[in-house]
């Protein structure tokens, strides 16, 4: 075994230049590969993390084993939510949330490094003064979402209002006082959320990925094809092929993945900085435990082994075929049918179907494209051949009929890329799809009993804190809404029939917040919302949606281009000999070039339009409204990237085509 060790390390290094360049290119895109495969794994584990850290906060009621009653509410500045946590301690003892050193006694507030700046900058009357608790501590980071997340650990007395407030059912409250027994709570909704549509972007980021990782063994596979041919027609059993063949695969993944890891931890600042969620990253939160990293450095090498030895049938079977340049057997139309298959089972999804369940058909509809591409290039390639007018595309056709595997590998990349950009393009929302909420008139439950005092109260505290605006009652039953339009002058006589001043004009956001500090407390345990604040999730949700668009996307033409980059300059290396021998024929350079370019967009412009077909047909059943033009800009824009991007690709590896046609003679790689 070390002999054959021994010698395949000896083949690769001796493989001549333009040997090392091919490994040098499979090192590079198994880098490439394992970098955004970390950072899509790394997503889940991100959003994991805050899902657990927000936890504390979602209080899970204990009944008589209760060590302490909590109520959480949100409220809001500067079109920022604040977290409000009202905690109080029935067990002396009891262990405090994470984040916190200690529970705050009644008549402290802790706050969040954030929320502690913004109560400096702003002037009192707009934040700080709804806090008028000594500040005695500052949250740590376990128990904070993201860095700028706007928190307040607020102490309070067992029998105080807040602590005895009753639930009234409306989610713009919050949590009501719940006893518990601990402050571990449970997941949110939101987050869950967040969970389940980053488990969506990880399979359409990391299946392609994975695609390309096993694509890279297959890079300048005629070389290796022709060199392994003849050491079994010198007496190479199958056995000692195929280890030289893993061998010689695996040390070059190897050392491309621990490339790419690096790569990755020197990126990890940069993508920190991508706001989702409402804010930044932890940097720890982007770096996967070792575990999950030591199972994709382990994963990648293995997936680069697995394709190099699958690849390897025709030289076991056949060495004298490919030493004799055989065309290999066509491909069987049983690729189609998998396709059909897969796409058969979309249907039966829907906005309700889990999100383990989509990212598993996501991820079979993904292979079953790349496992129908090279048998839709080897028609392609026929039907070009058949109608060729001119050399140019005569040699493209041959060239695709006679290896469309090699041809697929070239444009898969932005195949894969069309898919991803129909599924999001189709599924993109329209900006102003909640549209434009009221932001002035704020809103409050009061008791009915105590309508009309609240009333009073409200208007006197809006004058003491020089907030001009409207109050009104309206509805009718045991609870009425108080609703104060800021920015108008009050009335002595004011009606629920005023409640349309709202539309009449808009108070700046300063002066909102004013009312909302001087409104606090008014009904013990309840906050003064707008509409605007109710929609705040919504919007920032689809707002979210747009920047994973992006990064989505980003990372899928990052992998096609480097991946037609890549395989074009294989392509070369593995052809040069008959490069070589058509140039001495005769046949001008530019022929060959338009010849390249004819075989990679021909293919690309049928199966890239195909799996964008394939991708908006994979986004019907949960689209949830009509598809607008954000939606449509984002596919023409790809289908022009992804085209330039092959241009692109080709146009830079004609000097490797220029360089290998300069000297035909045989080379000993």
């Amino acid at each position: 075994m070390s002999g054959l060790l021994g010698l395949s390390w000896r083949l690769l290094r001796g493989g001549g230049r333009r040997g090392l360049l091919g490994a040098g290119l499979t090192a590079v895109a198994v880098a490439v590969s394992t970098a955004l495969l970390i950072f899509s794994v790394s997503a889940n584990v991100a959003f994991q993390g805050r899902a657990e850290r927000e936890a504390w906060r979602n209080p899970v009621a204990a009944g008589t084993a209760a060590v302490a009653v909590q109520a959480v509410r949100k409220d809001y500045v500067r079109d920022r939510t604040v977290t409000v946590v009202d905690l109080a301690v029935l067990k002396p003892g009891t262990a405090p949330p994470p984040g916190l050193d200690r529970l705050p006694a009644p008549g402290e507030v802790w706050f969040s490094p954030a929320l502690a700046e913004l109560a400096r900058e702003l002037p009192a009357g707009e934040l700080a003064g709804r806090f008028p608790e000594k500040v005695a501590g500052t949250i740590g980071d376990e128990a904070l979402v993201h860095p700028g997340e706007l928190v307040a650990v607020r102490g309070q007395a067992p029998d105080s209002p807040i602590m005895r407030a009753a639930a009234t059912g409306d989610p713009r409250d919050g949590f009501p006082p719940t006893r518990v027994a601990d402050f571990t709570g449970t997941p949110s909704p939101d987050a869950q959320a967040y969970q389940a549509l980053a488990l969506i972007a990880t399979v359409l980021m990391a299946v392609p990925l994975l695609v390309f990782g096993g694509a890279a063994a297959r890079l300048t596979v005629a070389r290796r094809d022709q060199r392994l041919a003849a050491l079994r027609l010198v007496g190479a059993t199958p056995g000692q092929v195929v280890t030289m063949t893993v061998a010689e695969a695996v040390i070059t993944a190897v050392a491309g993945a621990v490339a790419g890891t690096v790569l990755y931890g020197l990126l990890t600042p940069l993508l920190a900085g991508i706001e989702i969620g409402g804010g930044s990253w932890f940097a720890a939160d982007l770096w996967p435990d070792v575990p999950y990293t030591l199972a994709v450095l382990g994963a990648v090498p293995l997936l680069v082994g697995l394709s190099a030895v699958v690849g390897l049938r025709r030289v076991v079977v056949s060495p004298l075929g490919v030493a004799r340049r055989e065309t290999p057997p066509a491909m069987r139309v049983v690729r189609v049918v998998a396709l059909l298959a897969v796409l058969a089972v979309v249907p039966t999804l829907g906005a309700g179907s889990a999100a383990g369940v989509v990212a598993v058909v996501l991820g079979l509809a993904f292979l079953a494209i790349n496992l129908t591409g090279p048998w839709v290039v080897g028609v392609i390639g026929g039907i070009t051949a058949r109608t060729a007018r001119g050399p140019a595309r005569l040699l493209a056709g041959r060239r695709l009929v006679d290896d469309p595997r090699a041809a697929w590998r070239t444009v898969s990349g932005v195949a894969m890329t069309g898919f991803v950009a129909g599924f999001i393009g189709f599924l993109s929302p329209s900006s102003g799809l909640l549209g434009d909420a009221d932001a002035a008139t704020l809103r409050v439950t009061v008791p009915t009993a105590q309508a009309s005092q609240l009333t009073a109260e409200a208007r006197e505290r809006l004058s003491e804190a020089g907030v001009p605006a409207r109050v009104a009652v309206t509805g009718t039953g045991e609870s009425r809404l108080l609703a104060v339009t800021v920015g108008k002058p009050a009335r002595a006589d004011e009606t629920a029939a005023d409640e349309t001043a709202a539309d009449e004009t808009a108070a700046d956001e300063a002066a909102v917040d004013r009312a909302r500090t001087a409104l606090g407390g008014l009904v013990p345990g309840r906050t003064a919302t707008s509409a605007a604040d109710e929609e705040r999730f919504g919007v920032l949700l689809l707002k979210d949606v747009g920047t994973g668009t992006v990064v989505v996307l980003t990372v899928s033409f990052l992998v096609a281009v480097v991946s037609a980059g890549i395989t074009a300059a294989s392509s070369i290396l593995d052809r040069r000999q008959t490069y070589a021998l058509l140039r001495l024929a005769g046949t001008p350079l530019e022929v060959l070039n338009r010849a390249r370019r004819a075989e990679t967009l021909v293919p690309l412009a049928v199966m890239g339009g195909g799996s964008i077909l394939v991708g908006m047909f994979c986004a019907v059943p949960f689209s949830f409204s009509s598809v607008n033009i954000g939606g449509m800009t984002i596919l023409l824009v790809c289908v022009t990237l992804g085209f330039a991007g092959v241009i692109g690709a080709g146009a830079a590896s004609a000097p490797l085509l220029r360089s290998v046609t300069a000297d035909p003679a045989p080379r000993p790689d």
